[in-house]
């Protein structure tokens, strides 16, 4: 009797573990579509938020097709990958190939003025987990249009303001070139950056390592673009 109460134990079990993942796989698949959907207008409001457009969740798409007019996806060489997406390019898997082999996505604004602006996403390791987000240039490939900066889990108050606007409003202006042919990216200072230095913006204060990592992110995912730049700016 003892016997046949373990079994029925362990087959009850069984069963109930078998019925409960198969809900719970049905539940995922069911709700994939809707999970993909949101991910797909978080990173358009994320584009747009890098040329200074403020959108929701309900607005982002008709937004997104208003104002993103263009993309690319370039080589090493900086040249364009024909019949390639630039939205669906995942900068995580491309960061982990040799820089030669990497496609670089490119996304391109236009204003209601008729101004262009050139889009450059972004990934790269904070304190505690990844960091991401996009950078906007002018016509001239060189001057910051706007940017837009998210993380994983950076600690609130210090490298989590990496998110916030105070924080991001002071790369618009800053140039990638000096004398326009040199790259020297955008430097993050510990203790504040030089008066008027225009390849420079302040450190978050107590998140020094978030700011390293974000001035390391920036430098990894530009280099890639140099050549491009140089030969298309205006």
């Amino acid at each position: 009797m003892k016997n046949f109460s373990n079994t029925y134990t362990v087959v009850f079990s069984s069963v109930m573990v078998f019925i409960v993942a198969l809900l719970l796989a049905v539940a995922a698949l069911k709700l994939k579509p809707f999970q993909d959907k949101n991910i797909e207008v978080e990173k358009k409001q994320n584009i747009l938020a890098s040329v200074n457009i403020t959108s929701t969740p309900q607005n982002a798409v008709n937004l997104y097709e208003k104002y993103i007019t263009d993309s690319y996806v370039l080589d090493a060489k900086g040249e364009t990958i024909k019949d390639a997406d630039a939205f669906t390019v995942d900068l995580k898997e491309e960061l982990g190939k040799p820089a030669s082999m990497r496609r670089l996505p490119l996304f391109v604004s236009t204003m209601d003025n008729g101004t262009h602006q050139y889009i450059v996403p972004l990934r790269g390791k904070g304190l505690w987990g990844p960091i991401w987000g996009y950078i906007s240039f002018e016509k001239d490939l060189n001057t910051v249009y706007g940017v837009n900066f998210d993380h994983q889990g950076e600690t609130p108050g210090l490298g989590a303001e990496i998110k916030e606007i105070w924080f991001q409003q002071p790369f618009k202006g800053k140039t990638i070139f000096e004398d326009s042919v040199k790259f020297v990216s955008i430097k993050v200072i510990k203790g504040g950056a030089a008066p008027g230095n225009k390849h420079e913006v302040d450190a978050i204060s107590g998140g020094t390592i978030t700011s390293k990592s974000l001035q390391a992110m920036l430098d990894t995912c530009l280099v890639p673009y140099q050549t491009y730049f140089l030969k298309n700016r205006k």
